[in-house]
């Protein structure tokens, strides 16, 4: 879930970061422009107030007063030119120059700049120059008109570089762009610390419900920050947790009690049923098949009371030799397995795992007692120890019918039997058994086919203890 809400988030602040910052990148290069122009307005205005009073001598007279004020404005236009580097000049209407600098600039005929002195001679000043951006080698042209008892006598053109006017945008875009780097960086950093706030208690409910589906029922979620709907979930589930566990109580308290109590009066009614088998014929059917019944009644009985104590019980977990344990049994059913005719090996090296050496033994006697009970005289069962990665396993394998895919998936169920091994002495409740007792400790049992006939069972526990396990991963 993070990882979709984290780019969310990001996405989202990136947009505002960028809603923001490039109007401010525009509006700042606008006004580095506009101060440029309205300097270049100052410039024309002062240079339109040093032509006002120039007139040009008559022919043949002598240098008068206008002729120093015609040389005044151009030595003022050639320091100008010389200093900012920005072509500046004074023409009559007729686009002759008055005074120029450099010397050999003139009007072109067409372009920005004639656009401009055309717009002045209208009496007004020429409209603002397009923006500039810093990746556009452009030119300022500003154009004022010298008025001269109310005509326009003459029009002053500025003609400037923007090289240095683009450098100062692009500094000021660069510090808009380190501090848009800075915001989304602080945005990040928020958003990991706001999806970490509202995403923890999701976290351990997640943690909790896996825990709770794999058998440990008395975990519980634990008082964690977030938002307060999570919370409240949080408390609801835990709510929900314990009437969940509450049930499952009395489900097994039943399952106990019910066996327990019945098991005296079908103990009773057995014995009344040997009595009463004394008074009639011998090798009566009737009899014999009432007493098989009561038996696997009371078997059905003892398998239910040790069902609910496997799921009630409390794992012992200790560091175990599997590989002595499974060899263990291996000896132990070695004399029934040869009785029926069955080869029974076993392949144990000395492996370690967390169990409860009780739990994995009798798991391992109902796992072998099925493996002998359905392999065939002749047959083999092989059982073997190995390390898995972080788990150990105990493979028992035989060369029985085996299961169809259907029924692999239904082994293990309560009471469920393979219709084809009805006549086969069992309660149904063996595996069933084993899977409580496996769980409680934190190991599995899994079936799957054995190539090319039989079944093969792989009985897993893990090799790190309970604190090992728990302990985060760096």
């Amino acid at each position: 879930m993070r990882t979709r809400l984290l780019p969310l988030l990001i996405v989202l602040m990136a947009a505002v970061l960028l809603a923001l910052g490039i109007p401010l990148a525009v509006s700042s290069a606008a006004a580095e422009q506009q101060t440029v122009v309205v300097d270049r307005i100052d410039d024309t205005a002062r240079f339109a107030a040093l032509a006002q009073f120039v007139t040009d001598a008559p022919a043949g007279s002598r240098r008068s007063s206008e002729d120093e004020r015609k040389e005044t404005l151009r030595r003022e236009l050639t320091s100008y030119f010389e200093v900012y580097g920005i072509r500046a000049g004074v023409f009559y209407r007729n686009a002759s120059p008055m005074a120029n600098a450099p010397g050999d600039w003139l009007l072109p005929e067409e372009g920005e700049v004639r656009d401009a002195f055309d717009e002045a001679l209208l009496s007004r000043r020429s409209h603002d120059p397009e923006q500039v951006w810093p990746w556009q080698r452009s030119r300022l042209v500003v154009a004022s008109p010298v008025i001269r008892d109310g005509d326009v006598a003459a029009v002053v053109v500025t003609d400037s570089p923007t090289g240095a006017m683009r450098s100062r945008t692009l500094r000021g875009w660069l510090l808009v762009g380190a501090g848009e780097i800075a915001a989304m960086l602080l945005a990040v950093g928020a958003a990991l610390r706001l999806t970490g706030w509202v995403l923890r208690p999701v976290r351990v409910l997640d943690a909790t419900t896996h825990d709770i589906a794999t058998g440990r029922l008395k975990s519980r979620v634990a008082a964690a920050g977030g938002p307060p709907e999570l919370r409240r979930l949080a408390r609801s589930f835990n709510e929900m947790a314990d009437n969940v566990e509450s049930v499952l109580e009395q489900q097994r308290a039943f399952v106990a009690d019910a066996s327990h109590q019945l098991r005296n009066p079908l103990s009773a009614l057995l014995l009344r049923i040997e009595l009463l088998a004394l008074e009639l014929p011998e090798g009566n059917e009737e009899i014999a098949s009432v007493q098989t019944e009561g038996r696997r009644l009371a078997q059905v009985l003892d398998d239910l009371l040790d069902l609910a104590l496997a799921e009630h019980a409390e794992a012992d977990l200790r560091l175990t030799d599997i590989g002595q344990l499974a060899a263990e049994r291996v000896a132990a059913w070695a004399p029934a397995a040869e009785v029926k005719g069955v080869r029974l090996v076993g392949d144990c090296p000395p492996t370690t795992a967390w169990a409860d050496p009780i739990t994995l033994s009798s798991a391992l006697d109902a796992v072998i007692d099925n493996a002998v009970k359905f392999t065939p005289e002749d047959g083999t069962v092989a059982v073997a120890v190995a390390r898995n990665g972080a788990t150990s396993t105990v493979v028992v394998t035989d060369t029985g019918p085996g299961l169809s895919d259907e029924e692999l998936a239904r082994i293990g169920d309560r009471f469920w039997r393979s219709g084809r091994h009805q006549n086969i002495k069992g309660s149904g409740l063996g595996l069933s058994i084993t899977r409580a007792l496996l769980a409680a400790g934190g190991g599995s049992i899994a079936y799957g086919h054995h190539a090319p006939r039989g079944l093969k069972v792989t009985v897993a526990v893990p090799r790190h203890g309970p604190v090992a396990a728990s302990a985060p991963t760096v």
